[in-house]
This record gives structure tokens, sequence and C-alpha cells, in this order.
């Protein structure tokens, strides 16, 4: 049996000290071309500004983006913040992109990500896997609407 598609709210925002905006916009895009309705708080959000943003309108899915390469750290915060708030444990929290300034993935930085409550850590921008996860959580919604 076909389940019908169902719709994911998303929101899609850039780390504290990330400025960089096209980034934000390709995901957006990239989101909504599978579907799905995107709000896009823009660059340069800080922790608390994005938890009052999803506290006011919950996001089934929040995609960190960072392009400076401190997405590691300005990430934590961001999900500490989002995970210290109950009305979001329903929220999917991942993070992309360029997420250190070494040049190369840091899997004790992904794995403290992980560990506060972000969902996956695309440290490569990988946005296939991404892609994989939107049909997930759409698909567990279907079933869940059906039920």
């Amino acid at each position: 049996m076909m389940l019908p598609k169902q719709e994911l709210r998303i929101l899609v925002s850039g780390t504290a000290s990330d400025s960089h905006t096209w980034n934000l916009v390709f995901l957006q895009l990239f989101l909504e071309e599978q579907g799905h309705p995107v709000t896009n708080l823009g660059p340069c959000v800080t922790a608390d500004l994005l938890a009052a943003h999803c506290l006011e309108q919950p996001p089934e899915l929040v995609v960190l983006s960072s392009v400076n390469g401190h997405g590691y750290r300005d990430g934590l915060t961001a999900v500490a913040r989002l995970r210290a708030e109950p009305a979001l444990d329903g929220s999917t929290i991942v993070i992309g992109g360029k997420l250190g300034v070494a040049g190369s993935r840091d899997p004790e930085a992904a794995a403290l990500l992980r560990a506060a409550g972000c969902h996956a850590v695309y440290d490569d921008g990988d946005l296939n896997a991404l892609r994989d996860l939107v049909g997930e959580l759409a698909d567990a919604k279907a079933r869940r609407v059906t039920a």
C-alpha cells in the first residue's frame, strides 16, 4: 500500500558565527524541491534566537549549516540549547558543511554533537544522506498519520 506523502516542517539555519548565506539558500531550495515547506532563519543565528523560533513554530527537522569551519563549536552550543527545551524533543536536528577549520573530519567533535542530541553530523556536506533522512522522516510521519 502506498502511503500519502507527508510534508515535514523544516527549519534551516546558519550558526552563530557563520555569515554565509548562499549555502542556506541552496539547502532551502534543495529541501523545497523534495516537497517540504522550509523556514530559513539565515546566517549568524544565535542559539537563543534559534531556540526561540523553534519554540514558536516547532519544526520536525532542524538543519544547521556551517561554511566558516566553526560548525563543530557553534553547532554544539545550538544543539545543547535546543535539547534543553522539552517541547523540542520531537525535532530531529542535523548539522553539515565545513564544520572544522583543520580541513578534515573530526570524529571526536562529531561524537560530541551526537551525544548532545544531534541526529546526524554531515561533516562532509553529504546531500544524499540528508535526502535519505528527509525521506525516512516523511515516510515515518505518513505511517503515524495513517495508523
